[in-house]
């Protein structure tokens, strides 16, 4: 399929009365589809995406329009939201240390490319803090700087150990031995697919 179709295919999937909450619905996205203005329609489908919950298949029929637009940060957010509904979601409130004080004296890239360590409070038969790998997205921002403050959501290779994690939770961030910042757990969704127990 083109991006057109594509972007058309997606907008299908979602429910007529869905609205951001500056009210763009998916009328606004056919709108521009009518005019090829496909970056822009990518643009709404993302919100109205964030807005409501939509299913794998959503998410992936955007991320092939973003590739295809050559817009590799779009395409990224679209493959994390798949993780997402596939494994969960956790949200944090992270803080770097600043550079003076860290390993870290360069900016951290937002988009899922960071795969820091995480102690989110398991030990070893020894004692010793065992460490998980997660990717990390900043929120709203292209990097987090060393000594900055962000929104961040995590995408741990292993998504076993985390489902313990709740709201107002401190974990660590580490890039070596030292710690790297500091995150207070926001929230913990399950996967979408999971099945409710009971």
């Amino acid at each position: 399929m083109d991006v057109a179709e594509l972007l058309e295919a997606a907008s299908l999937l979602i429910p007529e009365a869905t609205a951001t909450e500056n009210d763009i619905t998916v009328r606004d996205v056919w709108e521009y589809l009518v005019h090829d203005e496909w970056e822009v329609a990518l643009g709404l489908l993302e919100e109205l995406g964030d807005s409501h919950p939509l299913p794998v298949m959503f998410w992936e029929t955007l991320a092939d329009a973003a590739e295809q637009l050559r817009l590799e940060r779009s395409a990224a957010w679209c493959h994390w939201r798949c993780f997402e509904i596939r494994h969960g979601v956790i949200r944090a409130d992270l803080t770097l240390r600043p550079a003076a004080e860290a390993r870290r004296k360069t900016p951290a890239a937002g988009a899922g490319v960071l795969r820091p360590m995480w102690n989110i409070g398991h030990l070893s038969a020894t004692g010793e803090p065992v460490l998980h790998i997660a990717r990390l997205w900043v929120e709203g921002r292209p990097f987090l700087e060393p000594g900055g403050r962000s929104s961040i959501r995590l995408a741990p290779l292993d998504p076993s150990p985390w489902q313990h994690l709740e709201p107002g939770q401190r974990i660590t961030m580490h890039e070596d031995r030292s710690v790297a910042g500091t995150a207070t757990i926001l929230g913990v969704q399950p996967p979408a697919t999971a099945k409710p127990s009971g």
